[in-house]
């Protein structure tokens, strides 16, 4: 068996049981989703941090950083779901302090560099994960918190997203001519990225089927902010890593680099899905 042909069923392989793993811990209920996307986030901001370690000018303290991640996805989780107050967010406000001025005594010649990819570990990284939360706990009169788990919204991000990311290998390999942002990322095409939001938008109406929360315009504009801001999250993913001179963020995942590699598209998809859907509620 040729190496090409081992690396393929490598990442099939991979591709079904990441696969299987989300839709699962998504669907199964609200504890294996937190426990799902606590370990990556964690997994995330801890490889962003080793990979913008590995330039000289910056050194950022990866297992505060790390923590304060996942701290943050669990007080925003507790939040949204009704189980803890406000009060929950000082002791991240408080690592966050730490963060920056704990620079005062390190006596490091990059501070700026520090401060920077700090702050961005958690506003890049664990954040977007984190508003996940606003997702999938929804207002619900019939329970005692007034909150309920819903599943539909965190799993037709990445659902979207999978199906986008598909379309536009097939149309963009079938029919791509014209490069839609050579610069960052040279495989990409305007008629692969506008067959990926076809094939999203698709998706978007079996959902449609399904939920009775949100009519069929509307998520049809679910799946068109997924698309266009989960297109520009992995070209900044993209960006970044060519910054760092890295092909991949890392090697977690056999055939398909690292964590940052794979849910690049989701790190602004994810917000500006909240922000599209908090924009239906003013109008409604």
């Amino acid at each position: 068996m040729s190496d090409k042909m081992k690396n393929l069923m490598v990442r099939s392989l991979t591709g079904i049981v990441f696969v299987a793993v989300m839709v699962g811990c998504i669907l199964w209920g609200s504890v294996s989703f937190q426990l799902l996307f606590i370990l990556i986030t964690g997994m995330s901001v801890w490889e962003f941090c080793h990979i913008v370690n590995g330039r000289d000018d910056v050194q950022v303290n990866t297992p505060i950083c790390t923590v304060s991640g996942v701290y943050l996805f669990l007080a925003v989780s507790g939040f949204c779901s009704g189980l803890t107050p406000a009060g929950v967010f000082i002791p991240y406000l408080l690592s966050v302090v730490y963060l920056l001025t704990s620079e005062l005594y390190l006596k490091s010649g990059h501070s700026l560099n520090n401060w920077a990819f700090t702050m961005m570990s958690q506003m890049y990284v664990a954040l977007p994960f984190s508003v996940l939360n606003v997702l999938a706990f929804q207002p619900e009169a019939s329970f005692s918190l007034g909150v309920a788990y819903h599943s539909l919204l965190p799993l037709a991000v990445f659902v979207f997203l999978w199906a986008n990311d598909s379309g536009a290998y097939c149309f963009g390999s079938l029919l791509g001519r014209h490069k839609l942002f050579p610069r960052i990322s040279p495989n990409k095409s305007w008629e692969g990225s506008i067959g990926g939001g076809l094939v999203a938008i698709a998706a978007s109406q079996v959902f449609a089927t399904y939920d009775t929360v949100l009519g069929r315009w509307e998520w049809l504009g679910v799946a068109l902010v997924v698309v266009v801001f989960g297109t520009w999250g992995d070209l900044v993913e993209s960006l970044l890593k060519r910054q760092l001179g890295l092909k991949d963020s890392g090697h977690v995942l056999p055939g398909h680099g690292g964590m940052l590699d794979r849910f690049d598209s989701s790190l602004l998809a994810i917000p500006a899905t909240a922000v599209y859907l908090y924009t239906l509620t003013l109008w409604a």
